[in-house]
């Protein structure tokens, strides 16, 4: 069976799971591993086609429930029975996710601006209509489709030089494969809104607030997921990256209030 690459960093504290988003990487997490690692034992794991993780054939491995328990046999090879959680875009999608169906697993949550994991129905539509034609795209194309992406890093515009050097050439290891399987089985049905409001442990959502068309999903989040605290930070889409004192700090205290 294929398993999601990760990576644990640190040798002490509680284990805090780092899960980036579409076309990104470890990489996404650079800037933040030191501060995290003095407080927890920070666990970076790659996606489907991502980094270092495989492309599994087989559509069964890229419905949400699947990604899902790729992170929980993760914790079960790590033989802790609660840890800390933290998507970041696409990632949050599983992460919210898992903290849904395995709130006894999960001592806090941590998510970052995030349109997959909280897009309505409606908006769902919209986003995933021609996800077939992309996938077809990215399996012909390679490469040079992903590229084309807005969302590549090679588009990004706000990144610290050596963030984004670092991000560019993980890039190169995107398998279309399996972001084409990403895309194709698993966004159409990725969002949590839909069920978020049953949400039972504690969650900090970071806001990077310069990346306004995320507003409105940050207005429905607080609206529909009990109990939960809002931070917002002076950055973009990547505001871990773009402010990662501000993010680290936002982070750890949450942490510690629920350690």
């Amino acid at each position: 069976m294929s398993k999601f690459y990760y990576q644990v960093h640190g040798d002490s504290g509680p284990y805090l799971v780092l899960l980036h988003g579409m076309l990104s990487s470890r990489a996404q997490w650079t800037r933040n591993l030191a501060e995290l690692a003095k407080h927890t034992r920070p666990v970076v794991v790659e996606l489907w086609g991502h980094g270092r993780s495989p492309s599994p054939a087989g559509p069964e491995q890229y419905t949400p429930e699947a990604l899902v328990e790729q992170l929980e046999m993760i914790r079960k090879q790590l033989n802790t029975e609660q840890w800390y959680l933290c998507g970041q875009s696409f990632g949050a999608t599983v992460t919210l996710r898992y903290s849904l169906l395995h709130p006894e697993r999960v001592r806090a949550q941590i998510f970052t601006n995030s349109t997959s994991a909280l897009a309505t129905k409606d908006k769902v539509k919209d986003l995933y209509a021609d996800v077939h034609k992309l996938s077809e795209k990215l399996i012909e194309g390679g490469q040079e489709t992903l590229k084309k992406m807005r969302i590549h890093p090679m588009h990004a515009k706000r990144l610290p030089p050596d963030a984004h050097k670092e991000l560019l050439a993980d890039a190169e290891l995107l398998n279309p494969v399996g972001v084409a399987g990403l895309f194709l089985y698993t966004s159409p049905v990725a969002s949590v809104a839909e069920v978020v409001s049953g949400t039972r442990v504690p969650t900090l959502l970071i806001v990077g607030e310069q990346e306004q068309r995320f507003a409105p999903h940050r207005a429905y989040a607080e609206a529909h997921i009990p109990g939960l605290k809002v931070v917002g930070i002076d950055g973009g889409h990547a505001a871990n990256i773009e402010a990662p004192e501000a993010f680290n700090a936002a982070m750890l205290d949450f942490i510690k209030q629920h350690g």
